[in-house]
């Protein structure tokens, strides 16, 4: 029987190293530029002849070198970026496919644990990611949060200083904009995604909004080391009213259409997280209170497409897959 190939492309590093050990564009460029400062910097030297001098040694030392050593430090943080991602990808390639062997084993085990193997190359792989988007959070100006820290988190939030008279600090701070709050829960897509990072360091200053991006990210980091991404999911999308309804207290079967997410994996192991780990079904518990009071608090502001917007993120995601799993849509 002829082999069947798998038709998704191997991620690069996956089996080798690649070309990650040899010479890359990035060096080549580095090179061309560095020859020609050091060739253009000669020429005017040499044709400045001891004018061109007069400034001292280290002075035209300097001029010479400086510029080289810029240009290769800028050289090998594009390359230490571009094997980060590179090593990102084959770790979550490695994350999905052990997933889709864990859900195969729990679903024919009937309840059987995973084989050791299973689980210690699922917390190593599970490491690793977690180091890269802290490494990649870091970059990027914001914190990684630390999911057992949840409850810290809010009692942090709640002791804010206020003013004179009980007027709270956040109370002169402008307004947060809809298209800040809408981006911000969607959280910046990449370590150079500037335009997310400063919608999200906006939608930080504002209370409301802060309470509920910092049980998103507690959430979203706990699901990630069950290699659940939101990224992954394509849910169907409850109409406007549905969410209005939401808003103004509705629950049970009437917003069901709002739990649109289908993905049989995440659903399980979601689940099973929630049966099994108190500190997961806190998080998500708390997170799902947090989505359900921002929500209620802007609904009267948002446009029916800031609703399909707001609909569309990350945390909204997080909250359809969380609320199927805890019942809210039943």
């Amino acid at each position: 029987m002829a082999e069947t190939k798998d038709p998704r492309p191997t991620p690069p590093g996956l089996y080798s190293r690649g070309d990650a050990a040899g010479v890359t564009p990035v060096e080549i460029t580095a090179l061309a530029l560095s020859v020609l400062w050091l060739i253009a910097a000669s020429w005017y030297f040499l044709a400045g002849g001891a004018e061109s001098a007069s400034g001292g040694f280290a002075i035209t030392l300097m001029v010479i070198v400086l510029p080289v050593a810029m240009i290769w430090v800028a050289a090998m943080a594009m390359r230490a970026s571009k094997t980060m991602r590179e090593e990102s990808v084959r770790l979550q390639a490695s994350i999905d496919a052990l997933r889709q062997a864990y859900v195969a084993q729990s679903q024919a085990g009937k309840g059987q644990p995973p084989h050791p193997q299973v689980v210690k190359r699922l917390d190593d792989l599970s490491g690793g990611i977690r180091n890269l988007e802290s490494t990649l959070a870091m970059l990027g100006g914001i914190r990684q949060a630390d999911p057992q820290a949840g409850a810290a988190s809010q009692s942090a939030a709640d002791d804010q200083p206020t003013l004179s008279l009980g007027t709270p600090a956040e109370a002169l701070q402008p307004p947060l904009a809809t298209d800040d709050l809408i981006r911000a829960l969607h959280f910046p897509e990449t370590a150079e995604d500037s335009e997310g990072f400063a919608a999200l360091r906006r939608a930080l200053k504002d209370r409301n909004a802060a309470k509920v991006i910092q049980a998103a990210q507690d959430i979203l980091t706990l699901m990630s080391q069950d290699g659940i991404y939101m990224d992954d999911l394509r849910p169907d999308m409850a109409r406007t009213e549905v969410w209005r309804a939401f808003a103004k207290g509705e629950r049970g079967r009437a917003i069901a259409p709002l739990g649109g997410v289908h993905d049989r994996s995440s659903l399980a192991l979601a689940a099973g997280r929630m049966r099994e780990d108190p500190i997961f079904r806190d998080a998500a518990h708390h997170f799902l209170r947090r989505y359900d009071q921002l929500f209620a608090s802007v609904e009267s502001q948002l446009t029916d497409e800031d609703i399909q917007a707001f609909a569309g993120t990350r945390t909204s995601r997080a909250f359809m897959l969380l609320g199927r799993v805890a019942g809210t849509f039943d």
